[in-house]
């Protein structure tokens, strides 16, 4: 039995939301927006010459057999800009190509599992369209079955589309970024790491904030038609997570087999054949290996990291929707999983800047522990944002649906549960690193054995 309510209202709930996904996409375009001041075209140079027109041809065709830091040792910076954009060009035209292609098939999946989805959930009780009683609220009655199939076919489609978008827009920044990355190398690496850093943040901050986004709007638009009945809402809801691990495998499996089967490719051709050093761009197999690690490790990965956040968030909202929250239709509670993700996007904002405004990074050696320190930091400022979002947004005490019976908890044990699942997140991560990263005397020790 419920005692006390949250403590933030549902109008500033209903505010808290969709205004964090709005940061953190705002936050995207601006990042977007400083990666782009940094040019991958030359500056024109006296007669007729400029980056843009036919000297661009020109440059790139003479240049096709020098190595890239050949042309810097040389200081030519002309034909250094230009083969830069030449080969930032061809990755990105073949990774789009492949994803073009690629979700062609998806597409195909998409729209055939979704049409069983709305048969197979439809014919529950007969494609009826009359009202059941719940499962979980006696006495009351929830939507018919067909209905659950339709808006969860619709959950399904937006959950994929979503995911498509989101590996889509992590490969479009990644091949927008790579040039211009090498270019600000060539003044520092504290230049390079910024622009790298600001590139990933893009895809990291798009991905968290339209993905909270489409979920809160799909919920609101959702409830219009099922009212009070939240039980066949937040079950309506989870076809959104199933949408995105789907698409999640496209990219993952289809795109990392791919980048093997490149990267492979590119080494037996170049090294064992041709003698050409790796990642030679003389070597057209090298571009094949760029495009796959764009295609599998940075969209398959979006993809992949948008159904996990899909699923997790959807999950918690089908518990909640079992529980005291959902019984006494408690909105603040039962969008906790939501504020959760929308105080995680702040906290990462804050997070960012420690890496690219508060702090500068000179050398190689100060890469990784800048890192590190961004990890623990997001942690410290996560834990501060969860327990503050738990007291605002939760009842003291409430009930969950627990084998059969409701049983009591309190806020503070929820908070507990979700700050022990991130900590632990952050342990998993040094001692993975401890085992692996050559920086250690544990592997340098097996190294010299």
């Amino acid at each position: 039995m419920v005692v006390a309510a949250a403590i933030l209202p549902e109008l500033a709930t209903q505010l808290v939301v969709p205004v964090a996904a709005a940061v953190g996409i705002a936050f995207a375009v601006l990042q977007w927006v400083l990666v782009s001041k940094v040019k991958v075209a030359p500056e024109p140079r006296g007669e007729g010459g400029s980056a843009a027109g036919g000297g661009a041809g020109a440059g790139a065709k003479d240049g096709a057999s020098e190595y890239l830091i050949e042309e810097e040792e040389g200081l030519n910076d002309h034909n250094v800009v230009l083969k830069c954009a030449e080969i930032q060009t061809a990755i990105s035209e073949g990774a789009t190509s492949f994803l073009f292609t690629e979700y062609k098939y998806a597409g195909g999946f998409m729209t055939v599992f979704a049409v069983l989805i709305f048969v197979f959930l439809g014919s529950i009780e007969g494609f009826s369209t009359k009202s059941q009683p719940c499962h979980y609220s006696v006495g009351k009655t929830c939507k018919p079955a067909l209905a659950n199939a339709a808006f969860s076919t619709i959950a399904f489609v937006l959950g994929a589309v979503t995911s498509l978008v989101s590996g889509f827009l992590g490969m479009k920044i990644a091949t927008y970024a790579n040039a211009r990355t090498t270019l600000e190398a060539r003044k520092g690496v504290g230049k390079a790491f910024i622009v790298a850093f600001r590139s990933g943040a893009v895809m990291g901050f798009l991905l968290a904030a339209s993905g909270l986004f489409v979920l809160y709007v799909a919920i609101n638009l959702f409830g219009l038609y099922y009212g009070d009945d939240w039980e066949g809402l937040f079950e309506a809801i989870t076809g959104y997570g199933l949408g995105g691990s789907s698409m999640a495998l496209f990219g993952r499996v289809g795109g990392g087999i791919y980048t093997k089967a490149a990267d492979v490719g590119a080494d037996l051709v170049g090294k064992v054949e041709r003698n050409i050093p790796e990642d030679d761009p003389r070597n057209p197999a090298v571009i094949a290996d760029n495009v796959g690690d764009n295609v599998g490790d940075i969209a398959g990965m979006g993809s992949d990291l948008f159904g996990s956040y899909a699923e997790s968030s959807c999950a918690a909202l089908v518990v909640a929707s079992i529980s005291s929250f959902g019984i006494n239709r408690e909105f603040t509670p039962m969008m906790y999983p939501l504020l959760i993700s929308s105080v995680g996007i702040i906290a990462c904002l804050i997070t960012t800047l420690f890496a690219t405004d508060f702090f500068e990074v000179k050398e190689v050696d100060q890469i990784e522990p800048a890192l590190k320190k961004q990890l623990i930091i997001s942690t410290a400022v996560m834990t501060v944002g969860i327990a503050l979002v738990s007291w605002l947004g939760l009842p003291y005490t409430f009930t969950i649906f627990n084998f059969g019976a409701q049983k009591t908890v309190h806020s503070w044990q929820l908070f507990l549960c979700v700050a022990v699942g991130l900590w632990a997140g952050l342990v998993i991560g040094f001692i993975t690193e401890y085992y692996t990263s050559n920086a250690y005397r544990y592997l340098q020790f097996w190294s010299y054995i």
